[in-house]
């Protein structure tokens, strides 16, 4: 096996949080216990997708904002936003609440373009804006400006009985530093970099040019940190589909399995007028995962992950991958659970 450049730092998850489109709240409930779970575990940071009129977490602010009063130390965190559906402004609102009762937790992550299928949703989303709406970089940066309090407005002072601001409230001095950019392409590393964000990559790229997905992802983690005022020390999270076996049933050893030979096929080459390329799912016991990683050129040169569990699992599949994450494949990679974990 070869050894790591670094040991793992931080081991985080990513969850999409689906639940059933007719008694939505056991989906909704089971994430919240999935998080707590990753806390009493020792994880660092717990993750929760975003999916719009679908059947996962529409509102994963609102979620975590739940989280925050059922877990003290973990963070949270978003992957990602997709900032075409939001008004920089309200969402700057709203991270700031959150962070703010979470004690400075909170780790938005997000990204850019339109949003899918947008000639069916913009008559509801932008009925009257829809041609006009900037989509690019510029809405990452409004939201950017907004959370590190640059002025929202012109007036501020008193009128009447009431006081006004003109910077978001409430104001999280700590949250411009947790603001992550979800990227899977140079120019995106690049544009995170320039503008001192967190980087989160994961298990899709764009196939800009020839070579293989782990060799795509290590040009973006360099290009990312090249153009960051912090340069090797910038952060960078990996979110690739990992499942570990060690304590798994038969049942659901033949599930993992069958699910990542499902999915393989899509790895071959670049998918769509994106040429998005995929990354295989990793399947195995925590020692044939931790072979499999470290020779992973982009694992490799970072030091904080977060784990995507797969969409379709049941609740239990998800408790022994995350126990299994936690306690077999996190120390192979060199992790330690946070301070306070029982059994520290």
């Amino acid at each position: 096996m070869p050894p790591p450049t670094r040991p793992l730092r931080k081991l985080g998850f990513l969850t999409i949080g689906l639940f059933d489109g007719d008694d939505p709240r056991p989906g909704h409930e089971s994430t919240l216990r999935i998080i707590e779970l990753g806390e009493q575990l020792g994880f660092d940071s717990a993750w929760v997708r975003h999916r719009h009129l679908q059947y996962g977490i529409s509102s994963p602010v609102a979620v975590l904002a739940a989280a925050t009063q059922r877990t003290r130390r973990i963070d949270l965190g978003t992957a990602v936003i997709p900032l075409g559906w939001e008004n920089p402004l309200r969402l700057a609102e709203d991270l700031a609440t959150v962070d703010v009762l979470s004690g400075g937790r909170l780790n938005p992550g997000l990204s850019v373009g339109p949003p899918m299928h947008y000639d069916a949703v913009r008559p509801a989303l932008y009925p009257d804006t829809g041609d006009r709406e900037d989509f690019g970089y510029e809405r990452v940066s409004r939201l950017l400006s907004l959370v590190r309090g640059e002025p929202a407005s012109t007036f501020d002072g008193e009128e009447g009985i009431e006081v006004f601001s003109e910077r978001v409230q409430p104001h999280s001095p700590g949250l411009g530093s947790r603001l992550w950019y979800g990227g899977a392409s140079t120019r995106s590393a690049r544009w995170a970099g320039e503008n001192g964000m967190n980087y989160l990559t994961s298990s899709v790229v764009r196939a800009e040019d020839s070579g293989s997905f782990e060799e795509i992802q290590l040009s973006h983690v360099r290009a990312f940190r090249a153009h960051h005022p912090d340069g090797e020390q910038a952060r960078v999270s990996q979110g690739l589909v990992v499942i570990p076996t060690d304590s798994a049933t038969p049942g659901q050893r033949a599930k993992y399995e069958d699910y990542a030979a499902k999915r393989l096929p899509r790895t071959a080459s670049p998918q769509g007028p994106a040429k998005m390329l995929f990354s295989p799912d990793f399947v195995g016991t925590s020692a044939e995962l931790a072979e499999r990683l470290y020779a992973h050129p982009a694992f490799r040169e970072i030091d904080e992950v977060a784990f995507a569990l797969p969409f379709t699992f049941e609740h239990e599949d998800y408790v022994q991958i995350l126990t299994d994450l936690a306690t077999r494949l996190g120390p192979e990679l060199g992790w330690k659970p946070a301070a306070g974990t029982p059994g520290r």
